[in-house]
């Protein structure tokens, strides 16, 4: 199975895992928005990547190069096929869940035991100061 965008390891290995042809793969080549000035102008350096059988679609724009577009589309793409076939167990769905819940408030609980744990620190250190 040869991509036709030299992919990563990993990235190679989900598409193998989760039984990705390239054939089945159709890409497009359109014109860039936002900043980028001429080069986004006049040539094509967005890439659209789409898997016909489940019918994802990945875009990306975010360089002036075609060919780094292009590779990071193919990997997005096998990425969110991963997403749709294992749910909650992929990469990237952990990968978001993990930022929502660092990003979460702590818990009424959890932030009186914090702050009873500094209390307690504090006092230890408040303990070594001489004596006059």
């Amino acid at each position: 199975m040869e991509f036709p965008v030299p992919l990563s390891p990993d990235i190679l290995a989900k598409a193998q895992q989760l039984s990705i042809r390239p054939e089945e793969i159709e890409e497009q080549f359109t014109r860039s928005q936002g900043p980028g000035g001429q080069n986004v102008n006049k040539r094509s350096t967005a890439v659209m990547v789409h898997h016909i059988p489940t019918g994802i679609i990945a875009r990306m724009q975010s360089s002036r190069e075609q060919s780094i577009n292009r590779l990071r589309a193919w990997s997005l793409l096998i990425l969110k096929i991963e997403e749709n076939v294992k749910g909650k167990e992929s990469q990237r769905a952990q990968a978001i869940f993990k930022l929502r819940k660092q990003k979460q408030r702590r818990s009424r609980k959890a932030k009186e035991k914090m702050l009873m744990e500094k209390k307690r620190r504090g006092e230890i250190k408040e303990g070594r100061k001489l004596v006059t």
